[in-house]
């Protein structure tokens, strides 16, 4: 099958295997180098449209609660108030607004991120790595946290926060 052929045979609805995705973020920290991050709870949908890809849609829900550092006294502070501020928002989202592919299994995917409760675009870059039983994606974005107000920690704290995404979808029928 040529790479087209494979491309437009994706085209349908998908739902997220939370079995297999993974998405984590990486942050700086001043006095401790590196934190890794990942979020266990999330549900997702997307539609591919493998002849227009500008035409597919993605949604995303995360929990704050799932939120995993390895740390329990840190994830605890990164789920409240300073942070997340998971009580009063338990749900990221995030709802894409534009795919653009960049090339052969390459696309950029954009949507509105809303953490906190204030929605800000986000642009990450993904690639296809599986088409077997559904289809695999990798990704990686960058976003700056007080774009969403959490400025704790000052200079502490690298403003940047690299989205790290192993994202695994099922195909579940044809539009």
């Amino acid at each position: 099958m040529n790479e087209l052929s494979q491309q437009t045979a994706l085209t349908g609805d998908y739902v997220l295997d939370t079995a297999r995705t993974r998405i984590g973020f990486v942050s700086r920290a001043v006095l401790i180098s590196k934190v890794r991050g990942r979020f266990e709870e999330f549900e997702g949908s997307a539609h591919l449209d493998g002849e227009d890809p500008s035409k597919s849609e993605v949604r995303l829900t995360i929990r704050t609660r799932g939120l995993q550092t390895g740390n329990a006294r840190r994830d605890e502070h990164l789920r409240g108030a300073d942070f997340l501020d998971g009580d009063h928002h338990p749900d990221i989202t995030f709802t894409s607004t534009r795919v653009r592919q960049t090339g052969a299994t390459r696309f950029t995917l954009t949507g509105d991120l809303t953490v906190r409760g204030t929605t800000r675009p986000v642009t990450v870059d993904l690639e296809v790595t599986d088409t077997g039983s559904g289809v695999s994606f990798t990704g990686r974005g960058t976003l700056n946290r007080r774009d969403w107000d959490v400025s704790w920690g000052g200079r502490l704290l690298a403003d940047k926060v690299t989205l790290e995404l192993e994202v695994a979808l099922i195909h579940y029928a044809q539009r």
